[in-house]
């Protein structure tokens, strides 16, 4: 579908261009109420630690209201927080408000059904139809109400404990938990040390600006650092929603999205649990398809993006998948992506075989990867661009198979993403550098 606004995870944009004005967000919200509620119902909105975010929330919920819908105001809150509370709270649909691992000055808006699960294409194709008109306000008798409900941050608490067997405690462990200063700072801190773990919390302190700024799971650098210099069990990074995580084992060493599905899947298949095949995406590691093959289990590479993730488990009877970046699913426990739960699913392996994460991680190893993001001033189809495709094709043919080429455009920035597999680092690094160099000319004719 070709979508206006509608990315591969909401509306996302720098804030005060469109599309994330004030008028736009009012807009949206009186679209989504006539889409996804138009007797009128309830929405439950959450959002991250952005200083705009004040600014939307107030928008969304007077043109949600104006539209007749009633309006649930969660806060702060993680982003698959949001889906488990619109079943929770029987909301008709969800709005997080939240540009996830961007930095502050970028914000963005992501819907959720009312299973918390990811819109349809054609519920998207619907709201946009009607974002060009005007928002509506209906006569008083039918607006909608608004009012908070301060609980919801609890029961979302006691939902991720139970990723854990009842009784189980994470006594012994020692933990580092960064929140890239966002959705996720008083959560995941209180629900490890409710736990029972010894936790050290960084990135923990949001000032409205500091958002995934030099840490959380796209910059882990930190976490490293202190996971060694406590001598921590484990280190856990989210990104700014909460939504992705990625892990820094005890010799400091990052434990990304793929090898995380690796122990996931190993330990679900010894415990004859595992339904369906694994599901990653192009940009997968070629050496998570080789153990999961190792191991007998079958692997499928969806487009880039959760909600493709999503549909591919779906369709193939499948519950285990996810991405490189760490935006990991395990339907057998959640409806999105949840870096939370699934840190807590890697505690709760750890802890029954009494292995380190070190050990768990050991039988995949990770074929050289280089990632280059080419940054253009609009999406380009690189396909349909000839000396791109020249050169992709090149690269392929001097790698044979022993390799692998993606070139994608990003979904939520102005980003041409390049990357190359290969035996060697140095290879993989030198294709990739030929071909983003293609790639940045190409994109200014």
């Amino acid at each position: 579908m070709s979508r206006r606004y509608f990315g591969t995870d909401g509306v996302r944009g720098r804030v005060g261009q469109p599309p994330m004005t004030v008028d736009f967000a009012l807009r949206l919200a009186s679209a989504a109420a006539r889409v996804l509620a138009p007797q009128g119902g309830t929405v439950l909105i959450g959002k991250d630690t952005r200083l705009s975010g004040y600014m939307f929330e107030a928008a969304l919920e007077a043109g949600f209201t104006a539209a007749g819908a009633n309006v649930l105001l969660a806060g702060p809150l993680p982003t698959p927080a949001v889906a488990y509370l619109c079943r929770q709270l029987g909301a008709d649909f969800g709005i997080v408000i939240s540009a996830s691992h961007n930095l502050y000055d970028d914000n963005g808006i992501k819907i959720f059904a009312a299973g918390g699960e990811k819109l349809t294409d054609e519920q998207e194709a619907a709201i946009e139809a009607l974002l060009d008109e005007p928002p509506v306000t209906l006569e008083s008798t039918s607006l909608g109400r608004a009012r908070r409900v301060d609980q919801a941050r609890v029961d979302y608490q006691e939902f991720c404990k139970a990723m854990l067997p009842a009784g189980t405690t994470l006594a012994g462990f020692k933990l580092v938990i960064d929140c890239a200063h966002g959705a996720a700072y008083k959560v995941a801190p209180r629900v490890l040390a409710e736990l029972g773990a010894e936790i050290i919390p960084i990135g923990c302190s949001p000032n409205g600006r500091n958002i995934n700024q030099g840490c959380g799971s796209t910059h882990p650098e930190l976490l490293a650092t202190t996971v060694t210099g406590v001598g921590a069990s484990m280190g856990v990074a989210l990104d700014g929603d909460g939504d992705r995580c990625v892990l820094v084992d005890e010799r400091g060493t990052l434990v990304d999205g793929d090898q995380l599905l690796y122990v996931l899947a190993r330990d679900a298949q010894a415990r004859g649990e595992l339904r369906g095949p694994v599901v990653g995406t192009a940009m997968s590691n070629l050496g998570l398809e080789q153990a999961l093959d190792a191991l007998g289990i079958p692997f499928l590479r969806a487009a880039v993006g959760d909600r493709y993730v999503m549909s591919m488990l779906k369709a193939n009877g499948g519950e285990l998948g996810g991405e490189t970046s760490g935006h990991l699913i395990n339907l057998a426990r959640t409806s999105t992506g949840d870096g939370l739960a699934t840190a807590l699913q890697v505690l709760g392996v750890m802890q029954r075989t009494g292995e380190p994460l070190s050990a768990l991680v050991a039988g995949m190893q990770r074929m050289p990867q280089t990632m280059i993001n080419v940054r253009v001033e609009q999406r380009i189809d690189c396909d349909a661009v000839p000396e791109i495709r020249e050169a992709k094709a090149a690269v392929e043919a001097e790698l044979g198979t022993r390799g692998r080429v993606v070139l994608r455009a990003s979904g939520t920035e102005p980003l041409i993403r390049v990357m190359v597999e290969a035996a060697a680092a140095a290879e993989a690094l030198s294709l990739a550098e030929r071909l983003a160099e293609t790639v940045r000319a190409a994109a200014k004719h």
